[in-house]
């Protein structure tokens, strides 16, 4: 690797282990995410995708191997330590407040970004416009589409280092899914770096920089250049 190339890796894991309890879910798993890259980490169920999103976010500990964030480890800090560093996590379950209104929901957001509310309401309506009308909704009454897109704008916010979206068309209905997919085309085009968990191939082969993917917690293959049809020609097999 050139010096410059080593100098734009904004998060480098490197030979990581995770178990639970003696289950081991991950075996020296190793990916990076250079400045401005859109990473995608593919699999099937089991694969261990999830859990290696969890352990950067801090909410499991390494049993072994590092994570940097330009240089310094932080494997196995506290997940609000991991937030304190610019690193925002969406997680599969697609929980909002629930009970507090999208304002309300925003407003949280903005608060741990140190941001203005106008500044995160003006990004939010302009991720997604019809959260114009809903702002004085309850989160819990969104649809699961709507409070996906939701926790992508607050992630938005809160991410001023990259950040890690787990499943984000899952589950969702097309119409939705092409509102993530434009959601996610423009974080790309802002050069907003984010490490992404997708089964949708027309989005991953679409978006991705680069492709790790993923069987029983080990990195079997990675897809340096996903334009390469000749790279990405087994990916389904994969799956």
């Amino acid at each position: 690797m050139l010096l410059g190339e080593r100098e734009s890796v904004l998060l480098r894991v490197e030979g990581l282990d995770v178990a639970y309890g003696q289950a081991k879910a991950l075996h020296e798993v190793s990916i990076e995410l250079r400045q401005g890259e859109m990473v995608f980490i593919v699999g099937r169920n089991g694969a261990g995708k999830t859990t290696l999103l969890k352990t950067i976010a801090g909410l499991m500990k390494p049993a072994a191997g590092s994570i940097l964030l330009n240089g310094e480890n932080i494997g196995g800090i506290p997940p609000e330590k991991v937030a304190q560093c610019g690193i925002a996590y969406v997680a599969q379950d697609k929980k909002v407040f629930s009970q507090l209104t999208v304002r309300d929901n925003l407003e949280l957001a903005a608060f741990a970004a140190g941001m203005e509310l106008q500044e995160c309401l003006d990004i939010a309506t302009s991720v997604y416009p019809d959260f114009k009308n809903r702002l004085h909704v309850k989160a819990g009454g969104l649809s699961g589409g709507q409070r996906e897109i939701l926790l992508i704008a607050r992630a938005l916010f809160i991410s001023r280092r990259f950040l890690m979206i787990d499943e984000p068309t899952e589950g969702l209905a097309s119409i939705v899914i092409k509102d993530i997919f434009r959601i996610l085309m423009d974080t790309k085009q802002r050069q907003r770096s984010a490490i992404i968990v997708e089964q949708n191939l027309g989005i991953v082969e679409q978006l991705a920089d680069r492709i790790y993917v993923m069987k029983e917690g080990r990195v079997i293959k990675v897809i340096s250049d996903p334009s390469n049809t000749e790279e990405t020609a087994d990916l389904g097999s994969l799956l």
